[in-house]
C-alpha cells in the first residue's frame, strides 16, 4: 500500500523504515526543506494547513497518517472521505485542545488533577482560588516539550505568567505531588483488535523526555493503565498508536495527556520489543495483523539532546543501538536515541548510566540517575 504522512520529523522517518520493512511505501508532506524523512520516502515541501497539498497526497495514496499532533483537523475531515485516515480526526481534536482532553478522561472515569479553563486574568484569579498554589498555567493548544507553560507558586508568579502567557485560551492545573512518571503505549486495529507495551517509566527535564525504561521499574499499574488505555481506544473508535502518559501518585495514577501518534517513549520498543510501535502502527492502519508486544529483556532509552557526541557513535557493546536522525544540532533538539536492551534491570541501569554520562543536555540532574529494581518502591 502507499502511506500518506503529514510531517516528516523523526517519528516519520521510523514509520517509513517500518513501512519499507513490510512491503509498503510512504510518501510524506512536510514545509521543511530536508526533512529527516525524506531518506525514507518521496516528500512533497508544503505547509501542514495546505488543503490542497493533503488532497493531492490523500488522492495518491491508500490511507494517511500524521506523525504530530498540529496538523489542522479541518484538513484531515475533508479528505477522509476519499481517503481513510488513521487515527481518526476526532481524537487529534480532543488531543489538540486540552480542556476538551481532560473533559474526555473525565468522561471515561480516567483520574486526573482539578484543572480550571482561564479565558481572562479574573479566571487565573479564581483558578488560583480554587486550585491554590502550586499550580501549572498551560495554554490550552500548541504546547509540546515544555513550551507554552508556567509554574505559579505564589500571586507574583502569577502576574508573570499572565505576562507570558495571556491573551489566549488557557488551562490551570492543580499541581500533582508525583512519584515518577510513566506512560502506557497501545494500538487497536481497523478489526478492533488491541495490543498494549508495558508500562514505561519515564525521566524529564526542563519538559523535555531525558530517559526511559521498560518495564517500568514502579510496578502494580499495568492493569489499570491498560484499563485507561482501552477505554480511550473504543471511545475514539480509534485506528493506530496511541500514547497515554500518566503520573504516579499516592498509590494511583493520575492521566497527564495523550498523544494521537507514536510517541518518544516507545522508541525503546524499536530493539526492545518483539514487534515495535512503528511497525504496529503501519500495521493498524493498512489493516494487517498486529505484531507481539511483549519485551525482549530490561530495555532503556536516552534521547539526544543538542548534540551527538562522536564517543557515543558505532558502540562496540551489542546490547547497544544508536538512532541519528539526521538533523543540524541545535540546543535542545532531539538529534537521536540510544536504546541498550539488557539481560536484567541492574545491567540496563548500568548501560544508561554510561552512556549518560557521555551525552550533554541529556541528564535530569548532575550524576548518575538511580531506577528502582523491578518491585521496589520509591
Amino acid at each position: 500500500m502507499r502511506i500518506g504522512v503529514i510531517g516528516a520529523g523523526q517519528l516519520g522517518r521510523m514509520l517509513g523504515f517500518a513501512a519499507r520493512e513490510l512491503g509498503h511505501e510512504c510518501r510524506f508532506l512536510d514545509p521543511g526543506a530536508n526533512p529527516p524523512a525524506a531518506v525514507a520516502g518521496e516528500t512533497v515541501r508544503a505547509g501542514y494547513d495546505d488543503t490542497a497539498a493533503v488532497a493531492a497526497l490523500a488522492a495518491d495514496c491508500d490511507v494517511l497518517t500524521y506523525e504530530f499532533e498540529n496538523v489542522p483537523v479541518d484538513v484531515l475531515r475533508a479528505v477522509e472521505a476519499s481517503c481513510p485516515v488513521f487515527p481518526p480526526p476526532a481524537a487529534l481534536a480532543h488531543a489538540q485542545d486540552r480542556v476538551r482532553e481532560k473533559a474526555l478522561f473525565e468522561r471515561l472515569g480516567i483520574p486526573l488533577a482539578p484543572y480550571y479553563p482561564v479565558q481572562d486574568r479574573a479566571d487565573l484569579d479564581a483558578a488560583t482560588s480554587k486550585l491554590g498554589y502550586p499550580l501549572v498555567l498551560k495554554t490550552r493548544r500548541f504546547g509540546y516539550d515544555g513550551k507554552g507553560q508556567a509554574v505559579i507558586r505564589n500571586a507574583d508568579d502569577a502576574d508573570d505568567a499572565w505576562e507570558a502567557l495571556g491573551g489566549r485560551p488557557l488551562v490551570a492545573e492543580a499541581w500533582v505531588p508525583f512519584q515518577c512518571e510513566v506512560s502506557i503505549i497501545g494500538v487497536r486495529a481497523r478489526n478492533g483488535e488491541t495490543r498494549c507495551w508495558p508500562l514505561t517509566e519515564n525521566r524529564h527535564a526542563e519538559g523535555i523526555l531525558r530517559t526511559s525504561i521498560a518495564p517500568a521499574g514502579v510496578t502494580g499499574f499495568d492493569e489499570t493503565a491498560r484499563s485507561y488505555m482501552d477505554r480511550l481506544l473504543r471511545e475514539l473508535d480509534y485506528v493506530g498508536v496511541l500514547a497515554l502518559e500518566l503520573f504516579v501518585s499516592g498509590g494511583s495514577l493520575l492521566a497527564n495527556e495523550f498523544a494521537p501518534r507514536v510517541h518518544n517513549s516507545g522508541h525503546w520498543t524499536i530493539e526492545g520489543s518483539s514487534c515495535s510501535q512503528f511497525s504496529n502502527h503501519v500495521r493498524a492502519i493498512t489493516g494487517e495483523a498486529l505484531g507481539d508486544t511483549d519485551c525482549r529483556g530490561h530495555a532503556g532509552m536516552l534521547n539526544l539532546i543538542g548534540s551527538i557526541p562522536a564517543a557515543v557513535r558505532n558502540p562496540a557493546d551489542p546490547r547497544v543501538r544508536v538512532h541519528d536522525y539526521g538533523k543540524a544540532p541545535r540546543p535542545g533538539r532531539k538529534l537521536g536515541h540510544v536504546t541498550v536492551v539488557a539481560e536484567d534491570a541492574g545491567s540496563r541501569n548500568a548501560l544508561l548510566d554510561q552512556y549518560r554520562g557521555i551525552v550533554t543536555e541529556s541528564s535530569p540532574e548532575v550524576g548518575t540517575v538511580t531506577w528502582p529494581e523491578p518491585g521496589q518502591s520509591r
